[in-house]
């Protein structure tokens, strides 16, 4: 395993939660394996390990882009990960809010109705 899927991979954990990524692993079969290690090796070593900027704000960009491109299916898993960022639910309505006014309306709201789906399910899950 070269040393750049090794840092995703680590970095990915710390994201998204081992849970999250004991479940994928498990799901990985041969036909997706060389899109999960694109995953690991671009996205989560490359980008997300980068220094240049914070977890909180990688997390506010990513959802703000899942949203802006109607991306929906992945904003529950990057609002649970805000657990792990820093980005608080004040950052999340700001980067939604910036959704609202350079990717229209509706895609906000949408977003908005999944992350509140999403917040009430973690309130619940830590009772």
């Amino acid at each position: 395993m070269s040393n750049r899927i090794s840092q995703g991979m680590a970095i990915r954990r710390r994201v998204l939660g081992d849970s999250h990524v004991d479940r994928a692993e498990a799901a990985k079969t041969d036909f997706d394996t060389p899109f999960q290690t694109l995953i690991a090796e671009g996205a989560w070593g490359t980008v997300w390990s980068s220094d240049a900027i914070s977890l909180r704000e990688r997390s506010m960009i990513t959802l703000a882009l899942l949203a802006a491109t109607k991306n929906f299916e992945e904003i529950p898993m990057h609002i649970r990960a805000t657990a792990n960022t820093g980005a608080s639910k004040q950052d999340v309505i700001e980067a939604f809010q910036h959704v609202a006014i350079y990717a229209g309306v509706p895609a906000a709201n949408h977003a908005i109705k999944l992350a509140k789906r999403t917040y009430a399910e973690m309130e619940g899950d830590a009772s």
